[in-house]
């Protein structure tokens, strides 16, 4: 497997630079240039500040979002009740592009991290919710026959086999919601701000700093694709039966 990657961030790697020899340095810095300034920056308290902001905003946003759409995808998947009045609700406005909001949250709960962690809640909750009650619904009753049986309350069905079930769908859904999340947080650290990767990759490029915005996307795609490993890791320590049936 680190093979394969190797080989992916070599292709990369090499596109980035033969687009940068196309267009000139100038215009679309080269790889090793912006991967230069990158390390440098690591040394920089100033930058590792602006990075400290993003990724805390990432993280509580990614589990505000995450913690309340496990539960809500369960109770529409589980409770039928729930999801006759719930489903609709969901599906109704999960359509809503929910970074027009941004200047709603800004309005009523001001300019700070608030609005921007609610905004990546919102987007990527739904996301989750949608993901984990078909993964619900589709759980065959067999289980839930069986365990009952055997004498199993609720909370045992939850703990035993609803959640157990649901959990390698909403871990999928988490690792599609990192993307997500670091999208939306662009969009909502280039306005009304003056701190984050956002802030800076904009600031760049309204100055002409074609290598310092680079650098500010580099740095925002390194910490996606560090919640996404830290997300694939939990997959694999969380669902060791999924790993066990890919092996076969």
């Amino acid at each position: 497997m680190l093979l394969r990657y190797t080989l992916a961030f070599f292709l990369i790697g090499l596109l980035w630079e033969v687009a940068s020899r196309a267009a000139g340095e100038a215009l679309l810095p080269s790889p090793v240039t912006t991967a230069l300034l990158f390390f440098q920056s690591l040394a920089d308290p100033v930058y590792i500040g602006h990075m400290i902001v993003s990724l805390k905003r990432l993280i509580c946003g990614l589990t505000a979002g995450a913690l309340p759409a496990l539960f809500l995808g369960l109770l529409l998947g589980h409770l039928k009740k729930a999801d006759w009045l719930g489903a609709p609700l969901v599906y109704t406005t999960f359509p809503l592009p929910k970074i027009v909001l941004l200047p709603v949250f800004f309005l009523f709960l001001g300019l700070g991290d608030a609005s921007r962690v609610l905004l990546i809640a919102l987007t990527t909750g739904y996301q989750m919710i949608v993901i984990v009650r078909a993964a619900a619904l589709s759980l065959d009753p067999v289980y839930e026959t069986a365990i009952t049986c055997m004498g199993a309350g609720r909370w045992d069905r939850i703990r035993y086999v609803y959640l157990p079930a649901a959990l390698p769908a909403f871990l999928t859904s988490l690792k599609v919601a990192c993307g997500t999340a670091v999208a939306v947080l662009f969009l909502a650290e280039s306005f009304a701000t003056t701190t984050g990767l956002g802030f800076l990759i904009m600031d760049a490029w309204g100055v002409g700093d074609t290598l310092a915005m680079f650098n500010g996307i580099l740095d925002m795609s390194v910490i996606g694709l560090l919640l996404y490993a830290a997300v694939w890791l939990s997959e694999v320590v969380l669902t060791p039966w999924c790993r066990a049936v890919q092996l076969h």
